[in-house]
């Protein structure tokens, strides 16, 4: 099978331009899924004719994803996927969380193909840097994407159809890379969808099992990147709600424990808050944990935790600047207004941003800028025009601009009087 060709692009959707209020022929508005990418890619800056970037030549390529947790899952993957994807003239294509492709395997006539669109192993599909497409869709989401012809971002890739679904760490619950079929018009269908999601599964699966078995009795919290921590403890996973995410975050990060008074001003931005509210928080926390997990006199966590936060704090401080980036799955509790874990979560990324920007390593500084928290970091930007090679300089020149323009506009607002001020 070949991608589209002439006239093969699922009739659901034509070559309508990528924007928010985008209609196909004969579809009506495009899928919310879709519209929320594009508007994404747009303020991302993508180049709707543009290509995606190779960023690891092959050396780099092999000693990264020999290391890459995913590795241990590929036979798995090429079982399930490897002869279906040679047999149907489709590719399986594996990334990382960033969206770097590590293995892109198949047809050898549609590599060749696919090749013309820099779909490629050590390539950067991450939907922003490259726009609208199932792995790096799936990466933002966080769920099975399936993306058909018209719908990609970038018209290069209009001729392919693809799905692909988000791989996690059994353990931590961390993004770890997504799973992706591509091809042509025959993967427009469901059970595409289906099937990279079963695929995906079952290399978690196997990463399970390959897993160490965790220490009796120890504690394991992850709250990077996502709203709600998930505390593991005794074989079991509990995913908190987001007042006991911040409690726990607070606690573990001072694991001699926490005054009431004091915990109550880390918790709560509102003073008039009263420490009852506070005391059948944690009552209810003691009740889904146990009154082992949980001390008083001071509020504590019974023995060490192992927390994701703290591991990126520990490389950081040992100077293993890449480890501690490929550690940060995102900010800590994003969500939270807590006034303690925004000090932690400000504290943490100041600190990795600032050792990557003095590290002056173009791949982990666009590791940064293209993730959902660094898309409009200028100073990471202005270190990554610094750092790439003059090749690549173009798009990230383009994309600095854009945002030096968009501070400087937005600064001569703020100077502007405005129609009730004094001159």
């Amino acid at each position: 099978m070949a991608p589209h060709g002439p006239g093969e692009a699922s009739p659901a959707y034509g070559r309508a331009a990528p924007g928010p209020a985008a209609e196909a022929p004969g579809s009506g508005h495009v899928r919310p899924l879709v519209a929320a990418s594009w508007q994404r890619s747009a303020r991302a800056r993508v180049s709707p004719d543009g290509a995606a970037r190779v960023e690891l030549d092959e050396d780099e390529l092999t000693a990264y994803r020999d290391g890459h947790p995913l590795a241990a899952a590929m036979p798995v993957i090429r079982e399930l996927m490897g002869a279906y994807a040679t047999d149907g003239e489709h590719l399986l294509a594996v990334c990382d969380a960033a969206g770097r492709m590590l293995w892109v395997e198949g047809h050898p006539a549609t590599l060749r193909k696919a090749r013309g669109m820099n779909f490629v192993a050590g390539a950067r599909w991450s939907e922003a840097a490259a726009g609208t497409n199932a792995p790096g869709t799936a990466l933002a989401v966080d769920r099975p994407v399936q993306v058909v012809a018209a719908e990609h971002f970038r018209h290069p890739v209009r001729a392919w159809t693809c799905a692909a679904a988000p791989v996690h760490d059994p353990r931590s619950g961390r993004v770890l890379g997504a799973v992706d079929i591509t091809g042509g018009s025959r993967l427009a269908h469901p059970h595409s969808l289906g099937f990279v999601q079963a695929v995906a599964r079952a290399a978690e699966s196997q990463l399970a099992l390959l897993a160490p078995a965790p220490a009796p009795g120890g504690l394991g919290l992850s709250a990077l990147g996502r709203d709600e921590a998930l505390l593991s403890t005794g074989g079991r996973r509990v995913r908190l709600s987001r007042r006991h995410s911040e409690i726990l975050v607070l606690l573990a990060h001072r694991p001699d424990g926490v005054g009431g008074e004091e915990l109550l001003t880390l918790l709560y931005e509102d003073e008039s808050v009263t420490p009852v509210t506070l005391r059948a928080e944690l009552s209810r926390l003691r009740a889904l944990l146990g009154p082992d997990l949980l001390r008083s006199r001071p509020y504590r966590l019974a023995g060490a935790v192992d927390t994701d936060f703290t591991a990126v704090d520990r490389r950081l401080a040992s100077g293993a600047v890449a480890a501690a980036a490929g550690a940060y799955a995102g900010p800590l509790l994003p969500a939270s207004a807590a006034p303690g874990v925004v000090r932690l979560r400000e504290r943490l990324a100041d600190r990795l941003r600032a050792a990557l920007v003095d590290r002056a390593d173009p791949g982990l500084l666009a590791d940064w800028v293209y993730s959902a928290w660094g898309e409009d970091d200028v100073v990471v930007w202005r270190a990554l025009c610094a750092a790439v090679p003059a090749s690549q300089l173009p798009p990230v020149r383009a994309r600095l601009d854009s945002l030096e323009a968009e501070l400087s506009a937005g600064a001569t607002a703020l100077q502007r009087p405005g129609p009730h001020t004094r001159r």
